[in-house]
């Protein structure tokens, strides 16, 4: 198993599920089990599913002073996260509203409150950087300076970018260039996926980069292997929720990438990770372990333990 450094975002997120995107105008609609809230974030999540996965995890990140951190671990769940690494600084922790229908369609309300104008201790990263097997990272401010850090290090360096659109490309050119994974989403794209992933790989020189694009699967370029293809979903679980799998996916596949150095092995593995993910409301909950992974991998994917 390996040892990750993750980086990034903790918020309070709730999720509504509505009829369909866009709402309709009503003056209070009651339905039971359509709300939940929790701990959330991309970093946050995606330390929970390399945790599940056996992986040892220092999450770095920031929230409001008087933030309850019990939050981070609630007592039903298994898998637990240090709290040793989450700065209570801000002024309030960042919060999120996902509203989501059943033809996986969101709309995302969020409220970062003050997390640009804070800065994370870097004191804290240097004694355990050596440690790590990969530094992952959100591409929020506060995370730039591990980007150089990690760098300094000799660090692999794998970083979501959670939406891109090339008027704030200039703005996440820190993370672009000290990247050797790249995670996008294809929410906001509005170019050929093929030319747009063999453009940002030609330019930064990534070696991985994954283009989620939802309930049609994904898009993996490998650079050393001069590799590029298109992955269908796989199904397991019925969909209930789809908020997160993006995170679940990716972490997944660091973790098996990290540990076979075989992008189509880990890509096939993160699309059967993501797939059981969503059949769960939340978007820290549904991950599976390795155990589960290797008999629902035989299953479908014919692929053995390594």
């Amino acid at each position: 198993m390996g040892t990750f450094v993750v980086a990034g975002v903790t918020q309070i997120e709730t999720i509504v599920k509505v009829d369909e995107i866009p709402i309709n105008y009503q003056p209070l609609t009651s339905k039971v089990d359509t709300i939940y809230t929790a701990v959330g974030g991309d970093a946050y999540n995606e330390s929970l599913a390399l945790k599940w996965l056996g992986d040892e995890v220092y999450f770095m990140s920031i929230v409001g002073r008087n933030q309850d951190l019990s939050m981070i671990n609630p007592t039903d769940r298994k898998i637990t996260i240090s709290t040793e690494y989450i700065i209570p600084q801000m002024n309030e922790t960042p919060t999120e509203v996902v509203l989501y229908d059943s033809n996986r369609r969101q709309q995302i309300f969020e409220d970062i409150k003050d997390l640009r104008d804070n800065v994370y201790d870097m004191s804290m990263f240097a004694p355990i950087a050596d440690q790590a097997d990969m530094v992952v990272l959100a591409n929020a401010n506060f995370c730039r300076p591990f980007a150089q850090a990690s760098k300094e290090h000799g660090k692999k360096i794998a970083v979501n970018i959670r939406n891109f659109n090339r008027e704030k490309e200039k703005y996440n050119v820190d993370f672009l260039e000290a990247a050797n994974i790249l995670y996008f989403s294809d929410d906001t794209l509005s170019e050929d996926p093929y030319d747009f992933i063999k453009g940002m790989s030609a330019k930064y020189g990534t070696e991985i980069i994954i283009l989620g694009q939802g309930s049609e699967g994904l898009i993996i370029y490998d650079k050393n292997n001069d590799m590029i293809a298109h992955y269908k979903t796989v199904k397991t679980n019925g969909v209930v929720n789809t908020v997160g799998a993006g995170n679940a996916l990716f972490a997944c596949f660091l973790h098996y990438y990290q540990e076979t150095g075989d992008a189509v092995n880990a890509i096939k593995n993160a699309l059967l990770f993501a797939s059981y993910k969503i059949g769960y409301m939340g978007t820290s909950n549904g991950f599976m372990t390795v155990e589960q992974m290797e008999q629902w991998r035989n299953l479908i994917w014919g692929i053995q333990r390594n």
